[in-house]
Protein backbone atom coordinates (compact mmCIF):
# COMPACT_ATOMS: atom_id res chain seq x y z
CA UNK A 1 0.00 0.00 0.00
CA UNK A 2 1.34 3.74 -0.79
CA UNK A 3 0.04 6.79 0.45
CA UNK A 4 -0.49 9.32 -1.70
CA UNK A 5 0.06 13.27 -0.67
CA UNK A 6 -0.59 15.84 -3.48
CA UNK A 7 -0.52 19.37 -2.89
CA UNK A 8 -2.31 21.36 -5.00
CA UNK A 9 -4.33 24.75 -6.44
CA UNK A 10 -7.72 24.80 -4.32
CA UNK A 11 -9.58 25.41 -7.50
CA UNK A 12 -8.91 22.37 -8.71
CA UNK A 13 -9.90 20.24 -5.57
CA UNK A 14 -13.39 18.91 -6.78
CA UNK A 15 -11.28 17.84 -10.31
CA UNK A 16 -8.91 16.11 -8.55
CA UNK A 17 -11.90 14.23 -6.54
CA UNK A 18 -13.91 13.44 -9.41
CA UNK A 19 -10.55 11.75 -11.35
CA UNK A 20 -9.77 9.86 -8.30
CA UNK A 21 -14.00 8.36 -7.82
CA UNK A 22 -13.46 7.66 -11.59
CA UNK A 23 -10.92 5.08 -10.60
CA UNK A 24 -12.81 3.81 -7.54
CA UNK A 25 -11.10 5.54 -5.02
CA UNK A 26 -13.56 7.10 -3.07
CA UNK A 27 -11.65 7.51 0.45
CA UNK A 28 -9.63 10.43 0.61
CA UNK A 29 -9.30 12.81 3.23
CA UNK A 30 -8.77 16.53 1.78
CA UNK A 31 -7.25 19.55 4.00
CA UNK A 32 -6.86 23.72 3.64
CA UNK A 33 -3.16 24.41 4.06
CA UNK A 34 -0.94 27.19 3.22
CA UNK A 35 2.59 26.85 1.95
CA UNK A 36 4.63 28.54 -1.36
CA UNK A 37 7.78 26.55 -3.37
CA UNK A 38 9.29 28.74 -6.35
CA UNK A 39 6.05 30.76 -6.56
CA UNK A 40 7.54 32.41 -3.25
CA UNK A 41 4.07 34.10 -2.55
CA UNK A 42 2.81 37.46 -4.70
CA UNK A 43 2.23 41.07 -4.13
CA UNK A 44 -1.69 42.46 -3.61
CA UNK A 45 -3.02 45.69 -2.80
CA UNK A 46 -5.29 46.87 -0.37
CA UNK A 47 -6.49 49.99 0.08
CA UNK A 48 -4.05 51.32 -1.36
CA UNK A 49 -1.19 50.00 0.37
CA UNK A 50 0.92 47.51 -1.27
CA UNK A 51 1.51 43.95 0.88
CA UNK A 52 3.47 40.51 0.06
CA UNK A 53 1.83 37.35 0.46
CA UNK A 54 4.24 34.75 1.30
CA UNK A 55 2.48 31.74 1.83
CA UNK A 56 -0.50 30.75 -0.76
CA UNK A 57 -3.72 28.64 -0.36
CA UNK A 58 -3.05 25.06 -1.29
CA UNK A 59 -5.25 22.14 -1.19
CA UNK A 60 -3.74 19.09 0.46
CA UNK A 61 -5.24 15.59 -0.77
CA UNK A 62 -4.67 12.11 1.32
CA UNK A 63 -5.53 8.99 -0.13
CA UNK A 64 -4.44 5.26 0.58
CA UNK A 65 -4.55 3.05 -1.98
CA UNK A 66 -3.23 -0.77 -3.22
CA UNK A 67 0.09 -0.32 -5.29
CA UNK A 68 -1.71 -1.68 -8.79
CA UNK A 69 -3.63 1.97 -8.61
CA UNK A 70 -0.79 4.18 -7.53
CA UNK A 71 0.15 4.96 -11.14
CA UNK A 72 -3.33 5.57 -12.16
CA UNK A 73 -4.13 7.97 -9.34
CA UNK A 74 -0.73 9.99 -9.95
CA UNK A 75 -1.46 9.94 -13.67
CA UNK A 76 -5.51 11.30 -12.68
CA UNK A 77 -4.31 13.84 -10.14
CA UNK A 78 -2.05 15.34 -12.50
CA UNK A 79 -4.34 15.20 -15.52
CA UNK A 80 -7.28 17.43 -13.23
CA UNK A 81 -4.91 19.65 -11.26
CA UNK A 82 -2.78 20.50 -14.02
CA UNK A 83 -3.12 24.25 -15.36
CA UNK A 84 0.42 24.43 -16.97
CA UNK A 85 1.31 27.89 -14.90
CA UNK A 86 3.61 28.20 -11.88
CA UNK A 87 2.22 26.93 -8.42
CA UNK A 88 0.11 23.87 -9.70
CA UNK A 89 2.12 21.53 -6.69
CA UNK A 90 3.22 18.54 -5.95
CA UNK A 91 2.66 14.52 -5.69
CA UNK A 92 3.93 12.92 -2.81
CA UNK A 93 4.52 9.09 -2.73
CA UNK A 94 5.37 6.99 0.60
CA UNK A 95 4.79 3.78 1.48
CA UNK A 96 2.42 2.59 4.50
CA UNK A 97 2.91 -0.42 6.77
CA UNK A 98 0.18 -0.94 8.53
CA UNK A 99 -3.66 0.08 8.06
CA UNK A 100 -6.42 -0.59 10.59
CA UNK A 101 -10.35 0.63 10.21
CA UNK A 102 -11.03 0.76 14.22
CA UNK A 103 -15.01 0.43 13.70
CA UNK A 104 -14.50 -3.29 12.48
CA UNK A 105 -10.93 -3.96 13.42
CA UNK A 106 -10.16 -4.57 9.71
CA UNK A 107 -6.59 -4.57 8.24
CA UNK A 108 -4.31 -3.72 5.34
CA UNK A 109 -5.87 -4.29 2.21
CA UNK A 110 -9.57 -4.79 4.01
CA UNK A 111 -9.27 -1.85 5.45
CA UNK A 112 -8.69 0.68 2.26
Amino acid sequence: MKKIEAIIKPFKLDEVRESLSELGISGLTVTEVKGFGRQKGHTELYRGAEYVVDFLPKAKIEVVISDDKVDAAIEAIIKAAHTGKIGDGKIFVTPVEHVVRIRTGETNDEAV
